[in-house]
């Protein structure tokens, strides 16, 4: 696909993903819009762009139809990233907010199509996998895209609206209305990141030095962190070469524990700290890894970036650009806010 002036559009463009999404874009030549109510983004990581002509910027809520519909026309490509979304602290506290994803993402894909748009390229998520299947850290799983299927048992509302945009954006591909991708998204983390997910959560009480050094869960729990850049690469080249809906893994196969995530952590930004697990908090399931051997096959993708490099790329970032004593007065809403 030739993205030179290519118009495309970017659903929470302000934010995390989106924002390095958009960057990867404008310099592949695309011509970017952006919508985003910047209820977890911020302006501040596309504005320089925005300033120079070269996003087009738009606030506002997607849950309002007539938004949605003035959003997308004249775009070839919709890359919908936005979603009423947060950590594990979020996911598990907030069910209602996390059900309007329902509502937004039915307001775009039927913009979307009623406009003539080309292709919808959807960011899923992680969360749609059975929970039951993910239960047992000593297994080495690795989800494979066709263990979607019944019965389901997605990870909260959140995982159920990720679950239920995936197969309306399946029927409409079917239908012909909409060429359509879905990006099954694992445990991103990089710069921009927000301290409301585990990596940044835990360079950010490292950050404050923190001890002893709290790590929710038994520390069992094993995860595929992937870095950002990775994942917008991925997405991008989805979007080239998916048509029928079909939705594919991104993530890394490195199957890392969180209680050794923190330990390199601690490691890397030179704290002396003991750690002490928090078993009541927020985990999630214990064993989430992805298999991305479909999309090895079918993109060409695959992660370049190893954790530990990733890390260390991540907590340059966090430490440049964070205030100490505001991290630390605020940290602990942090945790499980937007």
């Amino acid at each position: 696909m030739d993205w030179a002036s290519r118009p495309v559009l970017v659903t929470g463009g302000a934010s995390f993903i989106g924002s390095t999404l958009v960057h990867a874009l404008m310099e592949r030549g695309a011509s970017v819009k952006v919508v985003d109510n910047l209820s977890s983004g911020r302006l501040e990581y596309i504005e320089d762009s925005v300033e120079q002509g070269r996003v087009e910027f738009i606030q506002g809520d997607l849950l309002d139809p007539a938004l949605a519909k003035r959003s997308v026309e004249g775009t070839s490509v919709v890359f919908h990233l936005a979603a009423d979304h947060g950590g594990r602290g979020y996911v598990d506290l907030h069910q209602v907010e996390c059900s309007t994803n329902l509502i937004l993402d039915g307001n775009i894909f039927r913009a979307a199509a009623t406009a003539g748009v080309d292709k919808v390229v959807f960011a899923s998520s992680g969360c749609v996998y059975p929970n039951y299947i993910q239960t047992d850290p000593n297994e080495e799983l690795y989800l494979t895209e066709g263990m979607v299927g019944p019965p389901y048992d997605s990870d909260h509302m959140y995982g159920w609206a990720k679950l239920m945009g995936e197969m309306t954006l399946r029927a409409y591909a079917s239908q012909g209305l909409l060429k359509a991708a879905s990006c099954r998204y694992f445990t991103v983390y990089g710069p921009n990141g927000k301290e409301d997910h585990a990596v940044i959560a835990m360079i950010a009480r490292a950050f404050v030095g923190q001890n002893p050094f709290e790590v929710w869960g038994t520390g069992e729990q094993i995860r595929n962190w992937t870095y950002v850049d990775d994942i917008v690469e991925g997405t991008i080249r989805t979007a080239e070469v998916i048509d029928d809906g079909t939705a594919l893994n991104l993530g890394t196969d490195e199957r890392i524990r969180v209680v050794d995530a923190a330990r390199m952590i601690i490691e890397q930004m030179r704290l002396d700290t003991a750690l002490k697990f928090l078993p009541e908090m927020p985990t999630g399931p214990y064993n989430r890894v992805a298999s991305n051997r479909m999309a090895k096959e079918i993109l060409g993708w695959e992660p370049k970036v190893l954790f530990r490099d990733g890390i260390a790329r991540t907590i340059d970032w966090y430490v440049k650009h964070k205030d100490r004593d505001k991290v630390r007065t605020s940290l602990g809403s942090m945790l499980t806010a937007r």
